[in-house]
């Protein structure tokens, strides 16, 4: 294990340093494996936040082929997580899945497989952003329109 690898650990998952080492070293120097494990307690931090009050947030809007819109407001603790990159990906996500799947509320959406990799679920979309900014993060509602 290098100090490369725990850097490219930390980029792919946004985990910090001394979680990556220790992930790496739990599985061996095995990359994917290392991934696996940092999602894993990635999950398990994401759900101690759950309680968390959500006091900030952005909408986001996106319409498609002008045929297709959607408003999502997505909900996060603070200004600063909110106006984050990541956080602002994981909006543009969820209008997208939103538009394309047409979910009939906020729990039918977190059940749906995410549109771009179908091997996890929205819900668990949310949970890696979660683990990645530390803050409690909720779709709080959404409508979709179409012509």
């Amino acid at each position: 294990m290098t100090a490369k690898d725990v850097q490219k650990l930390r980029e792919m998952t946004g985990a910090g340093v001394l979680d990556c080492k220790k992930a790496l070293d739990e599985a061996k120097g095995d990359l994917d494996t290392a991934v696996k494990i940092i999602h894993e307690k990635g999950l398990v931090k994401a759900g101690s936040k759950s309680g968390r009050a959500t006091g900030a947030g952005i909408l986001e809007s996106y319409i498609h082929n002008e045929r297709v819109g959607v408003l999502l407001e997505l909900r996060c603790e603070t200004d600063f997580v909110g106006r984050s990159e990541v956080f602002r990906d994981l909006a543009h996500e969820l209008v997208m899945q939103i538009a394309a799947m047409n979910p009939i509320d906020v729990t039918v959406l977190l059940k749906q497989e995410f549109i771009k990799d179908p091997s996890k679920t929205v819900d668990a979309l949310v949970k890696t952003v979660v683990a990645k900014t530390g803050e409690n993060i909720q779709v709080g509602k959404f409508c979709r329109y179409e012509l």
